[in-house]
C-alpha cells in the first residue's frame, strides 16, 4: 500500500538521519578515508571544489516522472565481466557499498522493485529535474557551473514523436542546458535536426560526424555556424566556457559512432559517424595547446564499455560523461592511461538520475573531484511551476490520445535487460497475434518505462515503448537460417569482448520462439537449439512467418507498431504474459551481471 506525502517525507528523514539515502556514501576526492557526514536531506550536496558540472543523459523524452526498473540481468563478458556497469542487484549494491533495503538501492537495482516503487513513489519529470538543477546551482554556485545533457533527449514519447522533437528542446531550453550531444536525435529528417538545433539555445557538440565529400561542395546545411568548410565537420566539435572564478572548461562532443547502422541512413545521407581515437586525441591536443583549459571533458554517447576503452587509449581528458547504455553508476571507473588518468561515468536513463561532478581545480589543473549520482525522487522534489506549466500546455492538444485507456497489467511491465522485458513480450504477442505470425521480433530497445501490476496500460504508455520514425510493422516468410543469423548478429553486438565492436542495446525480442545462446562464443556459435513454443524444433532451410517492425534499411509496409500493439491491448483488456521468451544461457553461471 502507499504511504502518504507526509509519512514518505518522515521516512526519508530518519533514512537521512542514519546515512542511507544517495549522498551518504564515501566522498570520491580521489583521496583514501574521507568519508561525507549524513546530509541535512536528500538533495544537499556539501560543496567541494570551484567548478560543477551536472550530467544527465538517455531521457528519452520523458517529461513527466515516471516507473522504471533497473535490469536483473546486464552480463559482462571478456575484460567486462564483473566491472561496473555490468553488475545487478546485490552484487551492485556490495560493489558500491549501498545498504540493502534504501532508498538508493530501490534506485539503482531492480530489488523487490514492486513494493519499492510503491514506497517510494515515480522518478524524474522534467519539472522535479528543474527544481534539483536551480537548486544545485545556487548552493554549488551557478557561475561556476554547466548543465551537460548526453543525448538521447529529442525521441521516446508520443509528443516528442508528433513535435518531431521540438517539445524536448523547449524543454530544455527552460531546464538551462549549457550543452549536448545526440543519438536517437538523429532519427528524424536531416532538415528537421538542423531546425531543432538551431531552436536549441545550448551548444549541440560532435567532434566524430562529417559531412561526405559528395554531399560537401554544395552542403544544404553550409550556413549552419557548427560546419567547418576545412574539416567537414558537420557541427561544433566543442565548446568552452570561462567561469565567473576564471576556470576555463572544455567540453568535447561524441556522438554515438554507430548512429548510420543502428538507424536508419537514409534520414542522414550526407553525415558520416564513427570513433576514431586518432581524431579525438588531435582535438584534445588541440584544445590543450590552443584554449589552454583548466579542465577538459568529453560529454559522450558511445556507451559505458566504449568509453572505458576510449579514456584507456586518449589522454589529457580529465572526465568523460557518457551515456547511451543507459547504465546508473554511482561512482566513477578511474582509468589510467600514458597521459594520468579519465574518470568515466555513466547516469542512467529517463530523467531518473541528475549527475553531480564537483572539480577541485588549481594551477591549470584538476586536483580532486566529488562525484554524485542522485536519483530524481519526483515525492521528494517540489515541481517547477514554469516547468509545470509549459509541459502541461505542451501536452493538451495530444490529451485525449494520451489518456485512451487500452487494458490493465495483470504484472509488472518493464523492457530493461539483456534478454526480453515483459513489456516487450506484450509487443511480441501483439505482433503475432494481430499479424497471424508463428514468430515474432522486436528490438532491443533500451529505453521504455515501466507499469506496476493492476495500472491500467494506456496509449501513452505504449508510445513510450514504440515511439519511433520508423515504427512500420511487417510479416514476411523467413528461413529458420535467416532467423539464427539475426539472432547471431545481434548477440555479436551485444557480447562481442572488443567494446568498439558493440553498438549498444539489448537482445533481439521474440515472441513464440526459445533458444540457447553462449555470449562467450564466437558469432555464429552462440545461438543453438531454436524452437517453437510447442518445442518443434526450428530447420534451418524451412520457412517461417514473422512479424517484426523497425525495419533499418527500408520502410516496412504494415501498420505502425503502437496500433498493432493497441489492437492487441484493446480485445485482451488485461494484458497477461502467457510466455516469456527467453533464452536458456550458458557458461554464465556465478557472472554477476546476471541474478
Amino acid at each position: 500500500m502507499s504511504i502518504s506525502r507526509r509519512e514518505f517525507m518522515q521516512v526519508m528523514g530518519m533514512a537521512a538521519a542514519a546515512g542511507m539515502l544517495p549522498g551518504c556514501e564515501k566522498k570520491n576526492t580521489g583521496k583514501t578515508g574521507t568519508a561525507a557526514k549524513a546530509p541535512r536531506d536528500t538533495y544537499h550536496v556539501p560543496k567541494f571544489g570551484n567548478v560543477t558540472l551536472l550530467h544527465m543523459t538517455d531521457c528519452h523524452a520523458q517529461l513527466l516522472p515516471i516507473y522504471f526498473r533497473e535490469p536483473s540481468v546486464n552480463l559482462g563478458v571478456g575484460n567486462a565481466l564483473g566491472q561496473p556497469p555490468h553488475l545487478v542487484g546485490d552484487k551492485f549494491l556490495k560493489h558500491f557499498g549501498i545498504p540493502p533495503n534504501t532508498l538508493a538501492a530501490h534506485a539503482f537495482t531492480y530489488l523487490n522493485y514492486v513494493e519499492a516503487a510503491k514506497t517510494y513513489g515515480k522518478v524524474g519529470g522534467f519539472a522535479h529535474l528543474r527544481t534539483l538543477v536551480k537548486r544545485l546551482r545556487a548552493d554549488l554556485g551557478a557561475d561556476n557551473s554547466m548543465l551537460l545533457d548526453g543525448g538521447d533527449t529529442w525521441q521516446g514519447s508520443g509528443t516528442a514523436y508528433w513535435t518531431r522533437g521540438k517539445d524536448m528542446v523547449h524543454a530544455s531550453n527552460l531546464l538551462g542546458v549549457d550543452a549536448m550531444t545526440g543519438h536517437w536525435e538523429f532519427t528524424y529528417q536531416d532538415t528537421e535536426i538542423m531546425d531543432n538545433i538551431r531552436e536549441f539555445k545550448g551548444d549541440f557538440l560532435s567532434q566524430n560526424i562529417f559531412v561526405k565529400d559528395d554531399a560537401a561542395f554544395d552542403y544544404k546545411f553550409a550556413d549552419y555556424a557548427g560546419f567547418d568548410e576545412d574539416t567537414q565537420r558537420a557541427f561544433k566539435p566543442y565548446t568552452i566556457k570561462e567561469m565567473a572564478n576564471g576556470i576555463r572548461v572544455a567540453v568535447i562532443g561524441q556522438a554515438f559512432p554507430y548512429t548510420p547502422i543502428a538507424n536508419p541512413s537514409r534520414f542522414i545521407p550526407d553525415w558520416t559517424f564513427g570513433i576514431d581515437d586518432e581524431s579525438m586525441q588531435t582535438v584534445v591536443d588541440k584544445i590543450r595547446a590552443k584554449e589552454k583549459p583548466d579542465v577538459v571533458v568529453v560529454l559522450s554517447h558511445n556507451g559505458m564499455d566504449v568509453d572505458l576503452k576510449m579514456a584507456s587509449r586518449v589522454s589529457g581528458i580529465d572526465a568523460i560523461f557518457g551515456g547511451h547504455t543507459h547504465d546508473g553508476v554511482p561512482a566513477p571507473t578511474v582509468v589510467s592511461n600514458k597521459g594520468g588518468k579519465t574518470l568515466v561515468t555513466n547516469a542512467g536513463s529517463n530523467g531518473k538520475f541528475l549527475a553531480v561532478m564537483q572539480f577541485d581545480v588549481r594551477n591549470g589543473k584538476v586536483q580532486g573531484f566529488d562525484y554524485k549520482l542522485l536519483p530524481v525522487f519526483s515525492n521528494l522534489l517540489e515541481p517547477d511551476v514554469e516547468m509545470t506549466n509549459y509541459i502541461e500546455g505542451m501536452r493538451k492538444p495530444y490529451l485525449k490520445t494520451l489518456r485512451e485507456e487500452l487494458a490493465v497489467a495483470d504484472s509488472l511491465l518493464y523492457r530493461r535487460g539483456n534478454f526480453n522485458g515483459t513489456f516487450d513480450q506484450v509487443i511480441c504477442d501483439a505482433l503475432r497475434e494481430v499479424g497471424g505470425a508463428q514468430i515474432s521480433l522486436s528490438p532491443g530497445f533500451r529505453w521504455g518505462t515501466s507499469i506496476l501490476p493492476g495500472q491500467t496500460i494506456t496509449m501513452e504508455n505504449v508510445m513510450d515503448q514504440t515511439a519511433i520514425t520508423y515504427p512500420e510493422t511487417y510479416v514476411r516468410e523467413m528461413s529458420g537460417q535467416n532467423i539464427k543469423d539475426i539472432l547471431e548478429d545481434v548477440g555479436d553486438n551485444l557480447f562481442n569482448t572488443d567494446p568498439y565492436l558493440q553498438q549498444g542495446g539489448d537482445m533481439v525480442r521474440v515472441g513464440g520462439l526459445d533458444y540457447t545462446i553462449d555470449p562467450t562464443q564466437k558469432i555464429g556459435k552462440r545461438i543453438t537449439d531454436m524452437q517453437m513454443n510447442d518445442g518443434t524444433r526450428i530447420e534451418a532451410g524451412k520457412t517461417y512467418t514473422v512479424a517484426g517492425w523497425a525495419t533499418v534499411n527500408s520502410k516496412a509496409p504494415g501498420k505502425p507498431i503502437w496500433d498493432i500493439v493497441a489492437e492487441y491491448l484493446r480485445e485482451e483488456k488485461v494484458a497477461k504474459i502467457k510466455k516469456l521468451n527467453t533464452p536458456k544461457i550458458l557458461n554464465m553461471k556465478g557472472n554477476p551481471g546476471m541474478a
